[in-house]
């Protein structure tokens, strides 16, 4: 494996760490908390805090402003269907669901960006859905798993669009835009819908949530402009694993049996299989040569 590879898979698990926690900070929202108005003071509160640091990298700006718009409006869909997925559920069946974003990042990865899919990810992209099916359970779906697994797609797709940014855009800059152009969608919603109360737990776990969310973003900045989709994407699935571990810890939470068997078919073949096949390619080369 490539240094450069190996970096940006170190980076990426160090995020899901961040992420992991981002997610504890969502569950201790009170469940009566507005959604909107939450992430609204949220957004605000990240400028709040970037907008330092881009005045210390000398203010710099994006070369591709309509894709920092669209992932930003992205970004919209993404947190929502997440909030609501944490309030309703526990945070080991979300972050199960939530997790098969690397399986979809696999497959956008094949079809928008055009990169090279083996065999043997095509077959962990298949067990993983397999996996899917198991967590959603069509006989009992319900709505709050839909939403989790929107999300899970609605960020896929950003994490995709990272590829396509220019390389000169400044990794602070893309942070200011994702949370700042994001404001004007969040006020136009909260509106419409009508805000919600704000207090001063609801503002200290925004800020708390800031933190992790924006050292999560920075690391995938940084792993997914430095390596391809499809051969970092497995890292993600270390998120789960903390997700899994912090649910028990901090709120009794816990997976049952067919849901594990479901998590299992998302985690495991992305772990196994990419080791099989190198072991086998290695047998088959070294007989070649005997």
């Amino acid at each position: 494996m490539k240094p450069h590879v190996v970096v940006a898979l170190l980076i990426l698990v160090l995020g899901n760490i961040f992420s992991a926690l981002y997610d504890v900070s969502i569950k201790w929202l009170p469940h009566d908390a507005d959604v909107v108005t939450f992430l609204l003071i949220r957004q605000l509160g990240c400028v709040l805090m970037l907008l330092p640091l881009w005045l210390i990298a000398r203010r710099p700006n994006t070369a591709d402003f309509k894709l920092q718009l669209l992932r930003s409006n992205i970004g919209v869909v993404t947190s929502i269907t997440l909030v609501i997925g944490l309030l309703s559920l526990p945070l080991a069946t979300v972050s199960s669901l939530f997790f098969s974003a690397p399986i979809i990042i696999i497959v956008l990865g094949h079809f928008w960006l055009k990169e090279q899919v083996r065999m043997s990810q095509w077959l962990i992209t298949l067990l993983g859905f397999v996996g899917i099916i198991i967590l959603l359970r069509p006989s009992e779906m319900s709505w709050a798993g839909l939403v989790v697994l929107i999300a899970a797609v609605a960020f896929s797709v950003n994490q995709i669009t990272l590829r396509k940014l220019p390389q000169t855009d400044s990794p602070i800059v893309t942070l200011l835009l994702y949370n700042l152009l994001s404001i004007p969608v969040l006020v136009i919603i909260g509106a419409s819908i009508g805000f919600g109360q704000i207090s001063w737990s609801l503002i200290g776990l925004s800020i708390v949530s800031n933190i992790f969310i924006l050292a999560y973003h920075l690391c995938c900045i940084f792993a997914y402009k430095n390596a391809q989709a499809s051969d970092i994407a497995v890292a993600e699935y270390s998120g789960l694993l903390f997700c899994i571990f912090f649910g028990w810890l901090w709120f009794g939470e816990w997976l049952d049996a067919l849901s594990w068997v479901g998590a299992s078919l998302i985690v495991l073949p992305s772990l196994v299989i990419p080791f099989a096949v190198k072991y086998f390619t290695t047998r088959s080369a070294k007989a070649l040569v005997s």
